[in-house]
């Protein structure tokens, strides 16, 4: 009878817990790392920078006194002349225009601390999303420089992401037309995404085509995430040209 060889394996196991504990640590740097450029990219993403919010809040705060104090020495001005009896007619017409100018930059100093504030220590409350400031301005190529910023309210702990939709609406040979943003300014993508924790601007120049007579401007802000509600709002085209957004 013939037997048949036991065949036999042998299983040799290399205890090593300090590489296991490498491992761990190294995978843990790495999940830490990760965690760090996504908070970094959020940041640049929203173009803000907790260090420029407040050096600028700084900046502004010193406006507005210095804005103030004009105020405070133009009506001392005006009061002395008064007294005097010098005044003429020209002399208190430049100097009422000139408090006037003074009083309005003060109203736009306080609006921009009071928003770059709120960034700095934002309120308790459910986010939102908020068109912050447009501007238009006519540049001398007879384009108009545009610049739009959007801002999240309430808690801005996490990134709003979203889409913004901007139209021209006017008159051109007597018919209505709705001109997109993308047909005239080259500095717009289509679809405009944004991404931000605090507010992000969007910036450009339109060239309206010949015969065209704008009415107004139409802004849809759009998020991704459906706990945040959309914005649909039309502004006067005559309104943003005089600065009055």
């Amino acid at each position: 009878m013939k037997m048949k060889p036991i065949l036999t394996h042998t299983i040799i196991t290399i205890q090593r817990p300090h590489l296991w504990l490498l491992s761990m640590l190294a995978i843990l740097c790495i999940v830490l790392l990760s965690l760090w450029f996504s908070y970094e990219y959020g940041r640049q993403t929203a173009g803000y920078d907790s260090a420029d919010a407040e050096a600028y809040i700084g900046q502004l705060q010193a406006q507005l006194e210095e804005t103030q104090a004009e105020i405070v020495e133009s009506n001392r001005q005006a009061t002395m002349l008064k007294r005097n009896s010098r005044i003429d007619d020209d002399a208190s017409g430049q100097l009422k225009e000139t408090l006037a100018e003074a009083q309005n930059e003060v109203l736009v100093l306080k609006k921009e601390l009071t928003f770059y504030k709120s960034i700095v220590a934002p309120e308790l409350g459910s986010r939102s999303v908020a068109i912050q400031t447009i501007q238009l301005k006519q540049n001398d190529a007879g384009g108009y420089s545009y610049k739009i910023m959007v801002s999240q309210r309430g808690r801005n702990d996490q990134i709003a992401r979203g889409t913004i939709d901007v139209t021209i609406e006017g008159v051109k040979k007597g018919q209505p037309v709705t001109l997109k943003l993308a047909e005239v300014s080259n500095d717009t993508k289509k679809p405009m995404k944004f991404g931000f924790k605090y507010f992000q601007n969007f910036e450009g120049v339109i060239n309206l085509p010949a015969q065209f007579l704008p009415d107004s401007l139409r802004v849809k802000v759009k998020p991704s995430s459906g706990k945040i509600k959309s914005i649909d709002e039309q502004f006067a085209w005559s309104d943003l040209t005089a600065g009055g957004a």
